[in-house]
């Protein structure tokens, strides 16, 4: 004999299109009551994942990307559904899991067990599928308002670390990314090479063809900057013209090549902003730490400055070493 649910489930079908893309989670034992579910979210244009029991749905919720509803079963091998919504709540997922628990019992004290587990909604069998629709939307609208203020969290964290301008690292973040790579360095007895790179008569771009090319300009250099250095080294504006490099266990050798080849990266293709085609050089000063010195972040700064300060004195446009020791 078919459930009641089951009758309820596969009357009133709903032919409006639905606008949810939301994963949903089906934990029931039940076969043929599982698969009269996913067939109804599917026309509901949900995305569907499909367990036997409180185990699999765990495990499930433990992946990359979990899914964002859940329809748990109350009684389930393994683990039951509120055992499961105790568990769920357990991780620490990026999304709060919106989890709507379906069962036989209807007694108050049942509902308050549920809500209780950590589940934020409660279907009593058998229940209509407009039912169920509504509290799936209901749910959706919850996730949906998650992701959104994940996406506003994330841009200011963006914002907080990254220079708006040029689209890499801020003065803030490399300074810490130092501080860090430096400790690390000493631990493992890694040499750590620094860069610091001074645009060359950036003043007379601003004043020349105004504030807006000067920003397209520390743009493509910023650009130019990271395709020019291996997948792990850090970028970042420093400050006004001066952008930081810094690349760990590298020797004296290979950051000077690397640093040449910035700046033959940066000067042998013209800036295009507008109708302007704009000759683009950098200076260069760098420094390495010896492997496993103890050298402060502010020490090695210091020496790359110097460098730095050598390379405009001889010339600009070229690249000049400084010894750390």
């Amino acid at each position: 004999m078919i459930p009641n649910a089951t009758i309820d489930l596969l009357s009133s079908p709903d032919t409006r299109p639905a606008r949810s893309m939301t994963t949903v989670l089906v934990a029931e034992d039940d076969a043929m009551f599982r698969r009269i579910l996913e067939v109804r979210l599917q026309d509901w244009k949900y995305e569907v994942i499909s367990v036997l029991n409180g185990a699999e749905a765990f495990e499930a919720m433990q992946a990359d990307n979990p899914p964002e509803m859940l329809l748990l079963d109350w009684m389930m091998p393994v683990i039951n559904g509120v055992d499961l919504c105790r568990r769920i709540r357990t991780l620490n997922n990026a999304i709060y899991p919106y989890i709507v628990l379906l069962t036989g019992r209807d007694a108050k004290h049942d509902l308050v067990v549920g809500f209780d587990a950590g589940a934020d909604d409660y279907l009593t069998k058998p229940f209509h599928a407009d039912e169920l629709r509504a509290r799936l939307r209901a749910g959706a609208r919850i996730v949906a308002l998650q992701r959104e203020l994940i996406g506003t969290r994330e841009q200011m964290r963006f914002y907080a670390t990254h220079d708006i301008v040029s689209g890499v690292w801020n003065r803030r973040a490399m300074v810490e990314f130092l501080t860090r790579e430096v400790a690390r360095g000493h631990r493992h007895r890694e040499p750590l090479g620094v860069m610091m790179i001074d645009l060359d008569h950036f003043k007379a771009v601003n004043d020349t063809f105004g504030h807006a090319t000067g920003d397209a300009v520390l743009q493509q250099v910023a650009t130019r900057l990271v395709e020019s250095v291996r997948a792990y080294d850090v970028v970042g504006r420093y400050g006004g013209e001066e952008f930081l490099i810094i690349m760990s266990n590298t020797s004296m050798d290979d950051l000077k090549s690397r640093a040449e080849k910035i700046c033959e990266a940066v000067s042998e293709t013209t800036v295009r902003s507008g109708d302007s085609d704009i000759r683009v050089t950098v200076s260069i000063g760098a420094t390495v730490s010896r492997s496993g010195a103890e050298l402060p972040e502010e020490r090695l700064l210091h020496f790359a400055d110097i460098a730095l300060y050598r390379a405009k004195q001889k010339g600009r446009n070229r690249v000049e070493m400084c010894d750390s020791l």
